[in-house]
């Protein structure tokens, strides 16, 4: 008897340990399964965000479309389109290769789970068999019975009673390794519909790319024919691009001119007050030498010192009240001093995370210089970016600042200037302006709209300026 209840509890001791390995399975696959979900979720959220960004390029291009009058702009809108379409499809890619570890993942789970069933109902089994032959050796009542006394009687008692919970606890872990066996081979059937879905999914976009190459080779041909439009175009965006450059260097230099007559004010100013400062001592210091000259030569002689002298030398010498700064001009209190010197440091740091001006739209050319679009041999150099967007967008100044200027001019619709201490950002094609020349303003103010020109493109002309130098704005406007 007791070699059968060393057996049963051997028995007992190895089934809590394989129960307890297998919740260390299911606390390892979620631990697995992690960095595919991570995954999965970047790559749900970068297609939300490309789709977001081709349902806008596609509102674009229809307001475009709606001119019935081939130009750059629409020839831009539709190179934008193909890019964001070409886009989608590699993320539909990436969307079946991780389907495709997806499935693994589940298919590996799968035989795991399956592989700790079948040893779970064999292990049962087991359970039952020794079960079975040890009532055949020997009563359960008997075994009860036959201890030697009370405390041996509520131990063997604690033990069957361990026995059967733990016969209870085997059926409980096969019925949940069966349902997380079925839930998993589930999860796999919907992926393998997911997966067809979204191959079918690809085909539709590969059909969509097709139709936009399609037509951007038409509008290609058609603006071919028309190189003398195009030329004189060209011609008129030069020149606008020119007088822009002249307005913003203008700008800078009257800047730099002010920011140089107040530093040296400033400086003049500074050395006047150190000049009267050191005179003034001298002259009290001369006073007070006299003074004890008096006072000396009074108790020399036996005198009483004069009572005017003794206040003199009694008396600390006090420096003169500093005077103030020149006061400036408040027209031209924009000139750089020390917060806006502050305010062009915190711009410097704001690189790569500055509001875009429009709230919709795409880059249609892009910073520098590049080819033509369509006039072989001839380079367009670009001073900033160019924003293609819906018409009547408003248009929002993307850091604090001061307006320093506000012009008309060809080409160019109406410009804005905006300071931030050093920098300066630009905006250009405005229908009209919502902000005045000396207006200091906040991130994301309103300062106009968007204007659209005879092909119906509405594109903003956007730059950053350091001092003389442009920047690449493209580098300094958060992603999208």
């Amino acid at each position: 008897m007791h070699l059968k209840f060393s057996f049963s509890h051997r028995y007992i001791y190895w089934l809590i340990v394989s129960l307890t390995g297998f919740s260390l399975l299911l606390r390892i696959e979620p631990a697995l399964a992690q960095q595919t979900q991570q995954n999965r979720q970047n790559l749900e959220k970068e297609k939300k965000q490309n789709l977001e960004k081709m349902n806008q390029i596609r509102t674009i291009l229809r307001q475009t479309a709606s001119e019935k009058k081939a130009g750059l702009g629409q020839l831009k809108a539709l190179d934008q389109q193909i890019q964001t379409q070409s886009k989608q499809i590699g993320l539909l890619n990436k969307d079946l290769q991780l389907t495709e570890v997806e499935i693994s993942e589940l298919r590996q789970t799968s035989n795991a789970l399956t592989r700790d069933l079948n040893k779970l109902k064999a292990e049962y089994g087991s359970m039952i068999y020794a079960a079975d032959k040890r009532r055949q050796q020997v009563n359960p009542l008997g075994f009860l019975f036959a201890s030697d006394n009370f405390n041996q009687l509520v131990a063997r008692y604690r033990y069957l009673r361990q026995y059967s919970d733990a016969r209870q606890s085997q059926v409980r872990q096969m019925n949940n390794v069966m349902t997380m066996l079925q839930d998993k081979q589930q999860a796999t059937q919907q992926k393998r519909q997911d997966q067809k879905k979204t191959i079918n999914v690809k085909v539709q976009e590969g059909q969509k790319l097709t139709a936009l190459k399609n037509e951007k080779n038409q509008v290609v041909k058609e603006l071919g024919q028309k190189e003398a439009e195009l030329s004189a175009e060209l011609t008129e965006r030069r020149q606008a691009i020119a007088q822009l450059e002249a307005m913003i260097t203008r700008i800078v230099a009257r800047e730099r001119a002010e920011r140089e007559a107040r530093e040296r004010a400033e400086r003049e100013a500074r050395a006047e007050r150190e000049r009267i400062a050191r005179r003034e001592a001298e002259r009290r210091a001369a006073e007070r030498k006299k003074a004890e000259e008096a006072i000396a030569a009074a108790e020399k002689a036996g005198e009483k010192p004069a009572p005017a002298d003794v206040a003199t030398v009694e008396k600390p010498v006090e420096p003169e009240p500093t005077p103030p700064p020149p006061k400036l001009d408040e027209r031209r209190n924009n000139s750089l001093n020390t917060a806006e010197s502050a305010l062009g440091s915190s711009f410097t740091a704001s690189r790569a995370h500055l509001p875009w001006p429009v709230s919709r739209g795409f880059i249609s050319d892009r910073f520098g210089r590049h080819p033509h679009a369509v006039l072989k041999g001839i380079y367009i150099d670009n001073q900033g970016i160019d924003i293609q967007t819906n018409a009547g967008e408003t248009v929002r100044a993307v850091y604090d600042g001061v307006v320093q200027d506000v012009a008309s001019m060809p080409g160019m619709n109406n410009v804005i200037a905006i300071q931030h201490g050093n920098y300066f950002t630009v905006y250009a094609r405005l229908k009209n302006v919502a902000v005045h020349r000396g207006q200091h303003i906040k991130a994301r103010d309103v300062i106009g709209t968007v204007a659209t020109d005879k092909n119906g493109i509405s594109e903003l002309q956007f730059q950053i300026w350091k001092d003389f130098s442009k920047l690449n704005p493209e580098s300094w406007l958060a992603p999208r």
